[in-house]
Parts: C-alpha cells; sequence; structure tokens
C-alpha cells in the first residue's frame, strides 16, 4: 500500500510519542539489538512503557544530551540499533559535534529523535524553540533528514529506519498531529508525496505545515488558482526529481515549513531549482528569527505561518511566474 490521504483532515486520535512508543515496542520484540535512550525526557516522551518492558535496554541519561549521543555511538559500535531521543534544540544544537563525529564521521548506526520543533515547543518558549535544527542536520555528510507529518507516516518511517544502517535524524511533534494519511499507508524515503493537483503553482511542505498547506490549497481553488501540494518529508537526501518535475509544470514555487527559512526545506528546494529549474520561488517559515514563548496558533501568525500566509506568497510568486 502506498501513501493515501485520509479522508478528513482531523486531529489524530493517537498522539506522536504514543505511536512512537508502540511502534519501538513492537520493534524490540522481534529485534533484541534495539535499544531506547532519553535525556530525562521519558515521561514527556511517553517512554515509560519501554521502560517497564524492556529496562535492561533503556537508558536515561539525564539532562547530558552530549553523553548520550555518544553513549548511542557506542551501543552502535557494539551491534546495537539505537533510538536517541531529546527535545529537538537538545537533540541537535547542544550535541552537535557528537551526532557529527560520533555517529556520522565514524559511520555508526544511530537514530536522533528531536522533539517539539519550531513553534510546536509552545510555552516551552525561546531556549526549547528548535527553528534551525534541520538546517545544522543537514550539514552532517550521508545523514537522514526526516519529518514525519502524523503517526501514520512516523510508524513506517520508524520501522525503515530500524532496518536500514545510517545516522537518522527524526524531527517530531510529541502530541496529536493533524491526521494527513489513511493508516496503512507507506512511504518511500527520499521521495516527496503529491496530496493534490494543481497546475498553476506547487507547495512543498513539511510537518505541520502540510496541513496549513492543504487548507490554503482550498482558498486558492475557490479563487481560480490552481495549487500542486506535495509533502517533502525527508529533507535529506531531498527529492530532487519530483522537485524539478513540479518546476517545470507549475513554473512555480513555494516551500512552507515550521523551522527558519535559511538551511531549511526552503534553502534545499531552491538549491535544486537554481541548478535544475529557476522559477519564481517564496518561502513560509520563521525568517531569521528567535523562537518565543505563546500557544502555538499565536506563533503561526506571529512568525507568518498560517494559510492565509501561504495563500498571500502563492499570489506573490504568481506575479513573477513567467508567462
Amino acid at each position: 500500500m502506498s501513501a493515501i490521504l485520509a479522508p478528513n483532515q482531523a486531529p489524530d486520535e493517537f498522539a506522536m510519542r504514543d505511536a512512537y512508543c508502540q511502534t519501538l515496542l513492537k520493534l524490540a520484540e522481534k529485534d533484541p539489538r534495539i535499544v531506547a535512550l532519553d535525556a530525562d525526557l521519558m515521561k514527556s516522551m511517553g517512554m515509560i512503557p519501554f521502560l517497564k518492558t524492556y529496562p535492561e535496554r533503556t537508558f536515561d541519561v539525564g539532562i547530558q544530551e552530549a553523553n548520550m549521543i555518544g553513549v548511542a555511538a557506542g551501543l552502535s559500535a557494539i551491534g546495537k540499533i539505537p533510538f536517541a531521543h531529546s527535545f529537538a534544540p537538545f537533540a541537535s544544537r547542544r550535541c552537535f559535534d557528537q551526532v557529527f563525529l560520533s555517529c556520522g564521521y565514524a559511520r555508526l548506526n544511530v537514530r536522533v529523535i528531536g522533539s517539539d520543533p519550531g513553534i510546536t515547543a509552545a510555552y516551552n518558549g525561546g531556549t526549547h524553540m528548535p527553528f534551525e535544527d534541520m538546517g545544522l542536520m543537514r550539514l552532517v555528510p550521508d545523514i537522514t533528514i526526516l519529518e514525519p507529518v502524523d503517526a501514520t507516516m512516523l510508524k513506517d518511517l520508524v520501522k525503515q529506519t530500524a532496518v536500514q544502517y545510517g545516522v537518522f535524524y527524526i524531527r517530531l511533534l510529541r502530541k496529536n498531529a493533524i491526521r494527513i494519511y489513511a493508516e496503512g499507508s507507506s512511504f518511500e524515503i527520499g521521495k516527496g508525496v503529491q496530496l493534490k493537483e494543481g497546475m498553476d503553482v506547487t507547495i512543498f511542505a513539511t510537518g505541520i505545515m502540510v496541513s496549513e498547506s492543504l487548507r490554503a490549497a482550498e482558498i486558492l481553488g475557490g479563487q481560480g488558482i490552481s495549487a500542486r501540494v506535495v509533502n517533502l518529508f525527508t529533507l535529506k537526501p531531498i527529492d530532487r526529481e519530483l522537485i524539478t518535475q513540479c518546476a517545470r509544470e507549475t513554473g512555480a514555487i513555494v516551500t512552507a515549513e515550521n523551522h527558519n527559512i535559511i538551511n531549511g526545506l526552503g534553502s534545499a528546494v531552491a538549491e535544486v531549482l537554481v541548478e535544475n529549474t529557476p522559477v519564481p520561488m517564496e518561502r513560509i517559515g520563521v525568517k531569521d528569527s528567535f523562537g518565543e514563548v505563546g500557544p502555538v496558533d499565536y506563533l503561526a501568525k506571529r512568525f507568518e505561518m498560517t494559510a492565509d500566509d501561504i495563500v498571500k506568497a502563492v499570489k506573490k510568486v504568481m506575479t513573477r511566474k513567467k508567462r
């Protein structure tokens, strides 16, 4: 079964953290090499059931994220398959050197899980609000960067990474996401998913911005603009073929991400476009700013990341489109 759009986009029944834990439990039952690591956030991440089931395969290192990655690298070196979690700024910014050298340079087999990315950090505020995590991780050679949009995609991607070798960064919401895909959908890492047809413009989106992009496409459709929506859930390796195809067919691009527009999805897409099919492009995301405290809906408006902002970007890019 390939990726199938859910009949209606509504909040998932299961929180992403619960889907993550349940998937790891099922995988660990079949593969004794799977181990879980955390940095004093096991309860926050919903990993207590894993701890209770496999206490000898669970490592809570405390608030020592860099050490956690070093431990994960050591476990990989002796044949284990580690999944190491912390909040996204601490899973990336705080332990970048360990990910780069202990995991990447050493060619080991480690999955780093960064939760509550971008504005979904909400009331944890600017110190916990990662707008730069994917940008940092993009710099690690041969790393795979994934941002599952809902629990269905998360479960499938976690299963895939468990049997693939390498360094992975998986950025995910802890709580209930908007359901985009039908249960049982499957995905190919490195390949985007086209969610909506359109010939006037393509909107490339990831994470929480996928549902906003679908809403924007609806609004645009009512105004006579045909917008294609593509979920680029793999930031690295990016789907160069699909990006180039969409640029040729629609002639205008908008990217939408819950991240700094510098060195995230917008930058990755722009690199492909300028090297292959240069077309007008606009970027939706955080515009080189630090985070702040607030509810997600307030922050989405504050950083101009709503469906209405995407609509404005589409109209702007279309004024630059070649006729």
